[in-house]
């Protein structure tokens, strides 16, 4: 599966006031912008649309309405392609001048429309971002986009070269393979670097498991691979999970976190929540680490194209 990360550096034209967690806030007025940038027929619902298979913004946005899972998937619903990592700072208050960093991961052939998303993102330094104040939002000029040490476009030149911008994912046929890796990992740590929301028997908790873990790992793949890659990998879904339920919590400082965002679409204030801080996991951990290593760079739980589910893992002693 194609995978490409790509840093947005923008610069504020007039001071900005933003929420605490900004995630909700970039993913609106992108899907906003990107909307304006490509639609075709600007009066015309995405569900009604005859061009949904084919248009960028129903592809990335309307995700459901464009695509189909494979029969026989062990998902209901196609992911978004896209994941949104919003500036991580806490401030809230941005002045004139000051420089800010935004993430956008895809999957896929939603790589090719890269142009698509730095126009986008340019429109959206335009429209602004945050609170009103004194009538006006947070407007800023697209500096430059990169991905890893390369920079793929600046503001000077106005060029985009999106060639070997992206990786290709895949697992091995016969999952268990730990080259490159110590077979003796007993000990991993795991950070929620933004808030994790995660389902298990129809709940929301502050409670993390490993098996949980694994099984939000292994449906994220499922999922991704499914319909930006090349098929469901053929992993050992159910023994994964089985020795999962073995490894033990020898260290828990999750707790719950709310906060309030507010929908464009259903024009009202909602909370959100998820699990945040840290967990150490013992057992035998070495099979799991290319599933860690994956979801580090996909993000786990619901919501992620908010930026949602960002986890750092660390093997410790």
């Amino acid at each position: 599966m194609l995978y490409g990360k790509y840093q947005f550096r923008c610069q504020l034209e007039n001071g900005a006031v933003m929420p605490f967690y900004k995630g909700s806030t970039f993913r609106g007025v992108f899907g906003h912008a990107l909307k304006r940038v490509v639609c075709a027929l600007k009066r015309q619902e995405c569900e009604e649309c005859i061009l949904k298979n084919r248009c960028v913004y129903a592809l990335v946005f309307e995700t459901p309405l464009a695509l189909e899972m494979p029969e026989g998937s062990r998902n209901s619903s196609p992911p978004h392609p896209f994941v949104i990592e919003p500036p991580l700072t806490e401030d809230t208050r941005f002045p004139q001048g000051s420089f800010f960093d935004c993430n956008l991961i895809l999957f896929g052939e939603t790589n090719n429309s890269l142009p698509y998303f730095v126009y986008a993102f340019d429109q959206m330094g335009k429209i602004g971002i945050g609170k009103r104040v004194n009538g006006h939002r947070g407007q800023f000029v697209l500096k430059k986009v990169s991905t890893g040490n390369r920079q793929l476009y600046s503001d000077t030149d106005q060029k985009l070269n999106q060639s070997d911008a992206t990786q290709y994912f895949s697992f091995p046929v016969n999952h268990g393979n730990t080259e490159g890796h110590s077979k003796d990992v007993s000990r991993i740590r795991i950070t929620l670097e933004t808030p994790l929301r995660l389902k298990f028997k129809n709940r929301l908790k502050a409670d993390l498991p490993f098996h949980v873990l694994v099984r939000a790992m292994l449906r994220r793949i499922s999922s991704l691979f499914s319909i930006y890659g090349n098929g469901e990998p053929e992993l050992d879904y159910k023994g994964l999970t089985r020795r999962a339920e073995n490894i033990r919590v020898v260290d828990n400082a999750l707790e719950w976190s709310d906060w309030r965002r507010y929908s464009n679409r259903q024009e009202q204030s909602m909370f959100m929540g998820g699990m945040t801080g840290a967990v150490v996991y013992e057992g035998e951990l070495a099979e799991y680490l290319p599933l860690l290593e994956f979801a580090e760079k996909a993000h786990l739980g619901k919501s992620t194209s908010f930026g949602l589910g960002k986890i750092k893992a660390e093997i410790s002693s």
